[in-house]
């Protein structure tokens, strides 16, 4: 399911960690580094390539920036994009989510930084796996929390 618009009712959000900055900022600096060393040869060129590896950078880290994972009634959903053409969001309703998991290694608990996936009953293209949130054993814990009362409250709705 994808959408443009965001809903007015959000339940609790996670976001991305420093750590998803880090690999822009180096390709960055590696970027500067051979910008500077095409300076050599003529100024503007290596100007061009600084600027447009910058340009790059700051919409790596805007985008980065936007994305967000979040819960509400419907389901859970994640929202990103900074261009107009880019904005959306996709998702999965808690009737459809199998369960929430995230990757631990020694890297992400020091950092608090996990890779999410919300897993689709039916079909594994529809799942959403997002790298780097920030807190997201929490947010794997409430997502199981929120599908777990959303089922139960469906299985009480049927009986009566």
């Amino acid at each position: 399911m994808e959408s443009v618009q965001q809903p007015n009712e959000l339940g609790e959000r996670f976001t991305m960690s420093w750590t998803a900055y880090v690999r822009p900022i180096i390709i960055f600096l590696v970027m500067v580094v051979i910008g500077l060393a095409l300076t050599g040869t003529r100024d503007w060129l290596g100007a061009i390539f600084i600027l447009f590896w910058l340009s790059v950078c700051v919409v790596q880290i805007l985008t980065i920036r936007s994305i967000v994972l979040y819960t509400d009634a419907e389901g859970v959903w994640v929202y990103r994009g900074i261009f107009p053409w880019s904005k959306g969001m996709f998702g999965i309703k808690w009737r459809d989510v199998e369960d929430a998991t995230f990757v631990q290694n020694f890297l992400s608990w020091v950092f608090k930084s996990y890779t999410v996936r919300v897993g689709h009953r039916f079909t594994k293209a529809s799942e959403i796996v997002l790298p780097h949130i920030r807190r997201g054993s929490d947010a794997v814990m409430h997502i199981n929390e929120r599908h777990r009362h959303a089922c139960s409250a469906e299985q009480a709705e049927n009986l009566a």
